[in-house]
């Protein structure tokens, strides 16, 4: 039987019921990310959705890094957006992340309670 890791669960008190990621099989399942966003911190998530997918992936990035992966190993991506007017602008602010071969991708439109114009969620191969 495979084993599961559950990485980087919600901190005491969070609102957020679910893991950054889980290990298992062979893959990395990371949940839904935006860009950071504490105003309080000083932490602006961007105006443009250009700004909140390179933010958005900086921390698929780092989630993936803490699980021994990478970007350039995810082989599914979805990526949410609230307006499909933002699309072209995501589009070409993404394939920046993905210069080589691009993994597979569906795209919805979410409407969670935030400001947020875009996040992702990806399955990527573990480290071998």
């Amino acid at each position: 039987m495979s084993t599961i890791d559950f990485l980087g669960p919600p901190e005491a008190g969070s609102n957020r019921p679910y893991s950054a990621a889980t290990r298992a099989g062979g893959f990395v399942f990371v949940s839904g990310r935006t860009a950071p966003h504490d105003p309080a911190g000083g932490i602006h998530r961007g105006e443009t959705a250009a700004e909140q997918v390179r933010g958005a992936l900086a921390i698929i990035a780092q989630v993936l890094a803490d699980a021994g992966s990478s970007l350039d190993r995810v082989v599914q991506m979805t990526m949410l957006i609230t307006d499909p007017a933002d699309y072209a602008e995501c589009n070409a602010e993404y394939l920046k992340h993905f210069p080589g071969d691009l993994p597979a991708r569906h795209t919805v439109q979410f409407g969670v309670p935030t400001d947020a114009k875009v996040g992702f969620a990806c399955i990527a191969l573990a480290a071998t």
